[in-house]
């Protein structure tokens, strides 16, 4: 995603010249959290854990941002703003457990959830610190700034992995997954999620997570040929005027 990132962000990085070192210290903390244990954490837990296990805790994320956001940063969070949270949370959990709400009291706790647990956490502290520590630099050229420095940190977490897990080795296949991620998740995901920061703060841009679950859905119909059932409709119609009623505006705000 960086070799991407840099050709449109050098201009702005040259602009501003060489980061403080506040700014190399956040941009070090912010890639740590959002490039590395965000992302690496989630495939460790993935081997162990189930993807209702993993949708589950990660619904937890907006609603920890949008609490964390109203009490450390001071942002104003009406009871709108809560009703909306709670109807989007409903809706995922509806999608999560296919309509069976009873499947989460046959839920088992294994290893993996630990790894899940530590990175809803930390995309909780990567969101908030993202807000609490303001840059003057444009969103994209911070954003990749942050991933420069998360690159710095992972690859020596690599080649250490790659000495310690036998038959490993890169193949074609690999490499164009690896191009697909880095453009769509990797560089657009995170570019949008910075300038929604920016835009709505942190405590709306958390509940704009559960449209997660949405487009899993439409793309799987669309490009695996899954079928949408009743409660992908059902979610969905929780899920979006949730996220309605926790970013819209009121007048002349």
């Amino acid at each position: 995603a960086l070799c991407f990132m840099i050709p449109f962000a050098w201009p702005a990085l040259k602009r501003h010249g060489m980061p403080s070192k506040q700014e190399w210290i956040d941009s070090f903390v912010l890639g740590g959290l959002g490039m590395w244990i965000c992302g690496a954490f989630v495939y460790y837990g993935g081997r162990s854990t189930s993807a209702l296990n993993i949708g589950l805790m990660y619904a937890l994320s907006p609603v920890l941002i949008a609490l964390l956001s109203a009490l450390w940063l001071k942002e104003r969070f009406h009871l709108r703003q809560v009703l909306g949270v709670c109807l989007a949370f409903t809706g995922v959990i509806w999608i999560v457990t296919r309509g069976d709400l009873l499947a989460m009291s046959s839920m088992q706790w294994v290893e993996g959830d630990l790894w899940i647990a530590a990175a809803v956490l930390c995309w909780t502290a990567y969101s908030l610190l993202l807000r609490q520590r303001p840059s003057s630099r444009d969103p994209f050229a911070r954003l990749s700034l942050i991933t420069a420095c998360g690159v710095v940190i992972l690859i020596p977490l690599t080649w250490i992995e790659s000495q310690l897990v036998p038959d490993w080795r890169i193949s074609w296949e690999g490499l164009w997954l690896a191009v697909i991620a880095a453009l769509l998740p990797g560089f657009g995901a995170y570019q949008a999620y910075s300038y929604m920061q920016a835009q709505l703060g942190a405590a709306r841009t958390g509940v704009v997570l559960y449209l997660g679950p949405l487009y899993a859905g439409v793309m799987g119909w669309l490009l695996l040929e899954q079928s949408i059932a009743g409660f992908h409709l059902l979610g969905a119609a929780l899920i979006l005027p949730g996220i309605y009623l926790v970013t819209v505006r009121k007048a002349g705000a």
